[in-house]
């Protein structure tokens, strides 16, 4: 299946164009499930970075005029074009990330539907007109791209996390410099060629993979002509670049770190929520900011949960993503598991109990088995850091009012889960939870028609729905007399 690699392009994309790094630098590109190079990619400099800048500007006097019909086509075209070739970006996805073939197809399938619903909202940034209260002018109000925008994303969703960005940067009317996670720069210079393809001109979208990241964002946020940074990442990384962007006073967007809560209240239905659980923990393999980082369950349910899910738990076949009727595919990186591996060592040395797993298996790739912890105490790193990993702690809890609580007890607040019967009842805690997205008796939450952000230190602004477009704009208002 590498052989699709050879149809991937492997050097920077800056005005429409493929060029080599202005120092001829590359670095390797890891299949996590080998550990092997599946190949070598350009690695941008700040000068690179810099050029795609004057593409991005340059190509911003014209993208900006075009009409929404005309941007939305493009956008549609894209989304017709990343259907078709669901296969291929699956494939891609898994080859360099490590999820499952079958994970795979679900995030080309969610990514492609930004380009589908940016499509559909690029003619709908409607502006406002009413008469001043005073009565002495009329309030004109008018939507306008930001301008050049500086789009980081992750490793953990290749595809979506750069569509969810691109699609209403584009139909704003705004251009961009992508900078893809070192992990997984394939995926997005594939889409880089298919954008080409679908029609979007030069300089609009620009894709700068590099090893030196703080470098080349740096310097790109130093530029006076971008106005706008949209990052996914860790709330550490977000910190500094909310710094750098204060310095030109930049519009920005900040999708952070997670410590989301699964709470199991005392009327559940268990097998709803054990069926909640393992898509809320399991997606991508834990390596989800919205992924379940700490499930409380109620002490009188404690048992048969535990049971049933580490049950699901332990069936779970863990192997490279492509290989056939796998359910687990590889961390990422050697880091991402080594930091679960510290974690779990520490929660059991703590006294906390193994279920099922609790250990990283014998074999080339960066496995770690599916792991239901019980007895975690309450001090634990596990419990208060992301796990990013197939790991689920389990802490019980006797009432409503503590466990909200604990649930509340982080700086993080990007997502969080309830379970109950009583949905008025579930919602009602659901509301006193501190998140940006929250499932109610649901264990997959994402939607490109929702809003998606958090809130405390986990982030700033809003993905996806209307309120993404509106990221990209910015208001004008003019006071006029007829």
């Amino acid at each position: 299946m590498k052989n699709i690699l050879s149809t991937v392009p492997t050097e920077l994309y800056i005005d429409g164009g493929w060029q080599k790094a202005g120092d001829g630098a590359e670095f390797p590109v890891y299949d996590p499930a080998t550990e092997e190079v599946l190949t070598h990619v350009s690695s941008a400099t700040p000068e690179d970075c810099l050029r795609a800048v004057d593409a991005a500007h340059e190509a911003g006097k014209n993208w900006a005029k075009t009409s929404p019909r005309e941007r939305a086509e493009i956008l549609r075209k894209a989304f017709e074009l990343m259907v078709e070739r669901k296969d291929y970006f699956a494939r891609l996805i898994s080859l360099e990330e490590g999820k499952t073939y079958a994970e795979g197809l679900g995030e080309v399938a969610y990514a492609s539907e930004f380009f589908r619903w940016y499509a559909e909202e690029a003619p709908r940034s409607l502006g406002q007109f009413s008469r001043s209260p005073a009565g002495n002018n009329n309030i004109l109000v008018s939507h306008k791209p930001v301008g050049v925008c500086v789009l980081v994303t992750p490793w953990n969703f290749p595809a979506a996390m750069a569509t969810r960005k691109i699609g209403p940067a584009l139909a704003a009317g705004c251009t961009t410099i992508l900078k893809p996670a070192s992990e997984t720069p394939l995926t997005a210079l594939a889409l880089a060629s298919l954008l080409e393809e679908a029609g979007v001109p030069a300089g609009v979208v620009n894709v700068v993979p590099s090893r030196q990241s703080g470098k080349v964002v740096s310097a790109m946020l130093a530029d006076d002509r971008v106005r706008k940074i949209s990052f996914t990442g860790s709330t550490e990384v977000g910190r500094i670049l909310l710094a750098q962007a204060a310095n030109k006073v930049i519009n920005c967007s900040m999708e952070l770190g997670g410590n989301a809560p699964l709470i199991v209240l005392d009327d559940a239905d268990i097998d709803q929520a054990v069926e909640g659980a393992m898509v809320a923990k399991m997606r991508n393999a834990g390596e989800s900011c919205i992924g379940a980082n700490r499930i409380y369950v109620h002490s009188s349910l404690h048992d048969t949960f535990c049971a049933k899910f580490s049950a699901r738990m332990a069936e779970l076949k863990v192997g490279p993503g492509l290989e056939e009727g796998v359910d687990v595919g590889p961390l990422v990186n050697a880091d991402t598991r080594d930091k679960v591996i510290e974690l779990v060592d520490e929660a059991i040395a703590a006294g906390a109990q193994v279920l099922t797993g609790g250990k990283a298996p014998q074999r080339p790739g960066f496995f770690y088995e599916p792991t239901v912890l019980v007895n975690v105490k309450p001090d634990s790193k596990i419990l208060h850091e992301e796990i990013f990993g197939p790991v689920a702690p389990i802490v019980t809890f006797e009432n409503d009012e503590d466990v909200i609580r604990m649930a509340n007890d982080t700086e993080f607040g990007l997502a969080a889960y309830v379970f109950g019967s009583n949905v008025g009842r579930a919602i009602g805690v659901a509301q006193q939870i501190e998140a940006g997205v929250m499932g109610v008796n649901r264990g997959f939450i994402s939607d490109p028609a929702a809003p998606f952000g958090g809130v405390k230190q986990s982030g700033i602004g809003r993905e996806g729905a209307h309120e993404g477009l509106l990221e990209f704009l910015e208001s004008q208002y003019i006071a006029v007399e007829w």
